[in-house]
């Protein structure tokens, strides 16, 4: 017997890498054109992408509470707890959600929230496999990775404003004046809520503001601390990541900088070809 780890998609994670991880994933579901499609299951990012950009309606939701509570159930036959990993509660309503289903468990069901996302929230997870390694039980891992909640940064340049306009995070007349001005606006997830952090003129100055942006965080608010940094993109080529990951490298060459694909949740706001940094603690 021994802690079962659950998270879902918007932790980047894919099915395979939850396999190798030994760990439990639960696909998210997003509705496109009002059809029910789970991330990761039965649309390929390619496919979810000619849809967006073909003007289809897009927007993610939540997974049914049976379908959380159902693979509780069956993990909790062979395991003695689970520690749960939504998304941030800055940015969805799953947390909130999944607490509450917690407490018919009593206590066999620890739900953490550490305001993670994406390569953060992977992070997190990793290190919840180490702590539980060392003994620690499934609350303990949760104090320790929520007290550490601020250990993470993330900033996202965006390639279009189209879908910040559709989520009504900026204007039509302000979408329409960046287009014309080449405006890339570079966001940023901190704490656990997407902000705005800079705007800037075309995608090579905001490569760079996104390198200088990881680059203050980690010798300024992380200085000392052992930090995982990864490079991240939107869209169905892989060789888009895969340059930019080269460019991240260069830029970081004392850290092994990992890649990953954003999740949906947050490309509904971005689209495709964005781009994004981020770090996270590691233990």
């Amino acid at each position: 017997m021994k802690t079962a780890i659950v998270t879902d998609t918007n932790s980047s994670i894919s099915v395979q890498e939850a396999q190798e991880m030994g760990i439990y994933l639960i696909s998210m579901p997003f509705f496109i054109d009002g059809k029910t499609y789970f991330e990761g299951k039965d649309c390929t990012p390619e496919a979810f992408f000619q849809r967006m950009s073909a003007g289809a309606a897009v927007s993610t939701s939540q997974p049914a509470p049976e379908e959380i509570t159902s693979l509780w159930e069956r993990l909790l036959q062979t395991h003695d707890d689970i520690l749960h990993f939504p998304m941030t509660s800055g940015l969805s309503g799953s947390c909130h959600t999944a607490k509450a289903l917690a407490q018919e468990y009593h206590g066999r069901v620890v739900v953490v929230d550490d305001h993670r996302i994406s390569a953060t929230l992977a992070q997190s997870i990793r290190n919840a496999k180490v702590l539980l390694e060392q003994g620690r039980s499934a609350e303990e891992v949760r104090e320790i990775l929520e007290s550490e909640k601020h250990a993470s940064s993330i900033y996202i340049a965006v390639n279009t404003l189209e879908y910040l306009k559709k989520s009504g995070r900026v204007t039509a007349a302000g979408a329409a004046m960046a287009a014309v001005l080449h405006i890339k606006p570079v966001l940023q997830i901190q704490g656990g809520k997407l902000d705005a952090y800079k705007k800037v003129r075309g995608m090579f100055q905001a490569k760079k503001t996104l390198i200088s942006a990881l680059s203050h965080d980690l010798t300024t608010r992380f200085a000392g601390m052992k930090m995982a940094v990864f490079s991240g993109y939107s869209g169905g080529d892989p060789a888009l990541g895969e340059h930019w990951q080269r460019e991240v490298q260069a830029a970081f060459p004392h850290h092994r900088v990992g890649l990953i694909s954003l999740p949906l949740s947050i490309c509904c706001h971005t689209g495709e070809g964005a781009l994004g940094v981020a770090c996270a603690k590691e233990w």
